[in-house]
């Protein structure tokens, strides 16, 4: 019994045995390298956004000081306007005006 050849039949029929299990070890491996590639490609999609930040603020240092400026400038011209206005109100002003209106209109 121990010369004896396997048959055919069964020779073909431990082949597709071996082949999944090929198949399945394609399998397992085509999965494992799409998850690395996924992997890779979310590290890289990182990294650039990363860059593009650094690019940002390297190149624009203070652009994010634009309100803050305009803030400052509306509140110091708010105070100047209310000075000027102080300075309009009072008496020698407003008949230093009012002369310099009515020589204008006689000539």
């Amino acid at each position: 019994m121990k010369d004896r050849k396997p048959d055919s039949s069964t020779a073909i029929q431990s082949r597709p045995v071996r082949d999944m299990g090929r198949l399945h070890g394609r399998r397992i491996m085509n999965m494992l390298m799409n998850a690395l590639m996924n992997m890779r490609m979310r590290v890289l999609l990182q990294i650039c956004r990363a860059q593009r930040s650094v690019h940002m603020l390297a190149s624009h240092p203070e652009s994010g000081m634009a309100t803050a400026e305009y803030a400052v400038v509306l509140i110091a011209a708010t105070g100047f306007a209310g000075l000027l206005v102080a300075i309009l109100k009072s008496g020698a002003v407003k008949s230093l005006l009012t002369e310099l209106v009515t020589r204008a209109l006689n000539v």
